[in-house]
Parts: structure tokens; C-alpha cells; sequence
């Protein structure tokens, strides 16, 4: 159950959640200013109440935004979520705090936005209790009849997290006449519905929404004229790599194909698209390096005072858009000599080359804001892959499929892999992290890229990803 707006697949249920809570919040502030409440002494100063319900509603849903509250695959628990709703209101609240300063005119009293908190969180947190309790029910669920009972259908079964099949019910599995059952062999409760009538007919007896087709081998297998007559029949008919990437964020490798880039929606690379984002790369970036030079300039004395090298910064060159090379800029986090032997490496858990205030640093992201030089310089944007080393690169293109078609667009300080993937120190992990990588390359947008840099506050307030 999703749409597609803006080039980005956003599930129903989420957006009624988000239009569910928006009107909860709207709500809030008129109540709050109604005569029941303003007899008890909360004071009204008369602002147009649709503007001041408005304002109210929209910085608070980009704060539950920010703070991760809108990600279907999460799983949270009641304490999670009341965590994560407390440091959204007082964050949103510090955000109109400055907007009334700076508009009057248009501001709530301080006993009106009071009440407004209270009756809002009171009115979130209900419906976010109501949330969890049903979203992993079926009515939020597409009915999908996988056709296939082999390696591909298991790939299927074996997403078992229970955040991972909030979009789908798997029905059942129509095995092909020619291909041996294997399905049982990893969900024993698997039910096998057989292929005796037009899989049009099986889809409307089951009342599926969609059919998943993941054939072994479609070479003679596939029954087009059924999938045909499923989809005029008004049932989605969907290739097993678009299931993955539409449920897991993802593009799977071991089902990529080089005609699927060719052919596929996305991947847009015209000059508006070029331009718009260096624009939004230069709005965001220049005042956030105004912002955030107190901060730096603090990590430069703390790196000093340390005594563990003589430079503050640590320039590295790195591979960026369409393979040139470029020198990026971070904070020193470990020892001069961390790389005495020439060799790259890659950073570890619990690395002992880590300097004490680099460990911190790392943890927060500080170590990256010297980026945002690499972004006005036209060398990186705000969002995009990871820049890897050269000999990290060399190696990984050698090794895995399509990794070089990362490079067709500049790196970020964040992005999608970072966000969805703990930081990468193997070529297993490089791998997960391409799959999130080449996902962004297709889907990317201003949309897209304003919903990851929110999200990374996650990552800021809860250290994700660090290392």
C-alpha cells in the first residue's frame, strides 16, 4: 500500500499517519485557545489561529521526520517512540520559539502554546500507541501470490524481521509445472497453491493484490499470457528485484542487470536536476558552516590540546563524481602515524588508532563538517554516496559488480547507505552499502534529499552508523 509522488515510493499508511497527526496537532492549538481553556486563564492574543494551527503542525511533523518517527521498516517500542516524541516537541518547540521571535505577529501566547504541547503530545502519543499496535496487521498489507518455489521465492521467505514484511503478506507460492518445489525446504508452513487454473483466477480466489514473480529460470516458463490476463484484471504484476528495492530500500545485486538500468524508471541525470541540487547544496551548506564555526573552531582547540599531532585537519584524496579524484577534508581522529606503513586500512571497531577526542568526534559526525568546504567547492554534495579511497575502489570495482556506477554523481556528506547501513569496514558491508547507494542513484530528488538530511539528525542525536 504505497503512491508514488515526487518520484519517491511513500507507503499509505504513513502518510494517513502523518495526516492523522498534522489534524491532531492543528487541533491542539485551536483547543487551546477555545473558550473552555481561555476561562481557565490560558491567554489568546488574537493571531489568526489557521496560520498558527498550520505553522505548528508542519515543524512538528518535520521534526517526527527528522527524528526517524515516519521510517516503516523501524522497529520501535512504546519507550522508543515516547524517547524519540519528547526530543521532536522540544526541538520543534525550539524552532518556533525563534519563528515567533521573528514573526509576532503570528506567534501563540506562552499559556496557549503550553497547553498546545500538552494536548498535542498527549494526542501523538495516543495515536502513535494505536500505530504500533496495528501496523503489523494485515489491513496494511498488500495479499502477494509469489510465482516461483525455488532459490528466488525463497529470497522472499527469507525476509523473516517482522519490520521488513510490514508491506506484504505472502499468500502462497504457484510453483511452475517444470521447476521442483524448494520453498518448504526453508518455511515448512509455506503454503504451495498449484497451478491448475489461469493464475488471474488463483489471484481472485485468494483476493491478491499483486503477484510477485520469481521464477528460477523464465526461459520457457514464464506464462505471459496469465500474467496478461492477472494485470488487466487488475491485479499488480511486479519482477522480483523491483519487490526488493520497493520493500528493503534497496537494489539487490545478485538481480541486477545491466538492461534493468537501461530501461527502468529513475536515474535522472539531466541538467535541472544538476543544477537544482548544487543550488540546494550551496543553500544548505554556507549557512551551516556560519552555524557550526563556534563548534569547529572548539574541535581544533580540544585537537591541540590533546598533543597526538601537530594539524588539526587531515586531508585524504578520495574518488568522486565520474572517478576524478579529490582531496577531502576532516578532522584529525587518529594518530599521525596511523598509516606508518603506506597501506590503507580500513577503520575497525574500537580502532586503537583513535585519539580520545577523535572517539568523540567520530561518534557525533563533528569529524565531517570540514565537508561542507569540499561542497561549496563543487567537490561533494550535502547527499550522495560515501567517497571510498582510491585503492578501496580499484579493489571493490575489480571485485563487485556495478560498483563504479556509484561515481556518476558526486559524493555526500551524508545519504541513503548511511543512513540505512552501520559504516562499512569489509567488502561484505561495501557491498550492502552499493545496494543502498545504487537505490539513492535512481531514486534521487530534492525530496529525497531534503527527507535524508533530516534524518540524519537520527544519526547526530542517536550515533548510528559511527565508527
Amino acid at each position: 500500500m504505497q503512491i508514488r509522488l515526487f518520484n519517491q515510493n511513500i507507503r499509505l499508511p504513513l502518510l494517513l499517519l502523518a495526516a492523522v497527526e498534522g489534524a491532531v496537532l492543528s487541533l491542539a492549538v485551536v483547543v487551546a485557545q477555545s473558550p473552555p481553556l481561555t476561562a481557565l486563564g490560558i491567554a489568546d492574543n488574537g493571531a489568526p489561529r489557521v496560520w498558527q494551527a498550520s505553522i505548528v503542525a508542519v515543524v512538528l511533523l518535520v521534526a517526527f521526520l527528522a527524528l526517524g518517527l515516519y521510517q516503516f521498516n523501524q522497529r520501535f517500542n512504546y519507550r522508543e517512540v515516547l524517547a524519540r516524541l519528547i526530543v521532536a516537541f522540544a526541538g520543534g518547540w525550539l524552532v518556533l520559539a525563534a519563528t515567533y521571535f521573528a514573526f509576532p505577529e503570528i506567534s501563540l501566547s506562552r499559556s496557549a502554546g503550553l497547553a498546545s504541547v500538552v494536548l498535542g503530545f498527549i494526542g501523538v502519543f495516543a495515536i502513535r500507541y494505536a500505530f504500533l499496535r496495528t501496523v503489523d496487521q494485515n489491513i496494511f498489507r498488500r495479499r502477494c501470490l509469489v510465482l516461483g518455489g525455488g532459490e528466488n521465492a525463497i529470497n522472499v521467505a527469507m525476509l523473516r524481521r517482522a519490520s521488513d514484511r510490514r508491506g506484504f503478506r505472502v499468500i502462497g507460492y504457484v510453483c511452475a509445472s517444470e521447476s521442483k518445489p524448494r520453498i518448504n525446504e526453508v518455511q515448512t508452513d509455506a503454503r504451495v497453491i498449484e497451478h491448475d487454473r489461469p493464475l488471474a483466477d488463483i489471484a481472485a480466489a485468494f483476493d491478491v493484490d499483486e503477484i510477485v514473480v520469481a521464477l528460477d529460470d523464465r526461459r520457457g516458463s514464464l506464462p505471459v499470457k496469465e500474467l496478461v490476463g492477472a494485470r488487466l484484471s487488475g491485479v499488480t504484476v511486479t519482477d522480483l528485484l523491483g519487490f526488493f528495492e520497493r520493500e528493503t530500500g534497496k537494489v539487490r545485486l545478485d538481480f541486477l542487470r545491466p538492461s534493468w538500468i537501461i530501461f527502468s524508471d529513475g536515474f535522472a541525470m539531466g541538467g535541472v536536476r544538476g543544477l537544482s541540487k548544487r543550488l540546494l547544496d550551496l543553500a544548505i551548506a554556507i549557512p551551516a558552516l556560519l552555524v557550526v564555526s563556534p563548534v569547529m573552531l572548539a574541535t581544533a582547540i580540544a585537537i591541540l590540546a590533546e598533543g597526538t599531532g601537530r594539524s588539526v585537519f587531515y586531508r585524504q584524496i578520495r574518488v568522486g563524481e565520474r572517478g576524478q579524484d579529490f582531496g577531502v577534508l576532516k578532522f584529525r581522529s587518529m594518530r599521525e602515524d596511523a598509516e606508518a606503513d603506506g597501506k590503507p586500512q580500513w577503520a575497525t571497531q574500537d580502532d586503537k588508532r583513535v585519539t580520545a577526542v577523535g572517539r568523540f568526534i567520530r561518534k557525533v559526525r563533528i569529524d565531517e563538517l570540514p565537508q561542507l568546504l569540499n561542497v561549496i567547492r563543487g567537490e561533494m554534495s550535502v547527499v550522495g554516496p560515501r567517497p571510498e579511497r582510491p585503492a578501496f575502489v580499484e579493489q571493490l570495482s575489480a571485485d563487485i559488480p556495478f560498483y563504479a556506477e556509484r561515481h556518476c554523481i558526486k559524493p555526500g556528506i551524508t545519504g541513503w547507505a548511511q543512513l540505512r547501513y552501520p559504516y562499512g569496514a569489509s567488502q561484505q558491508d561495501a557491498i550492502e552499502k552499493l545496494q543502498y547507494d545504487l537505490y539513492y542513484v535512481k531514486h534521487q530528488s530534492l525530496l529525497f534529499d531534503l527527507a535524508i538530511m533530516l534524518q540524519t539528525a537520527e544519526v547526530l542525536l542517536f550515533g548510528k552508523g559511527a565508527r
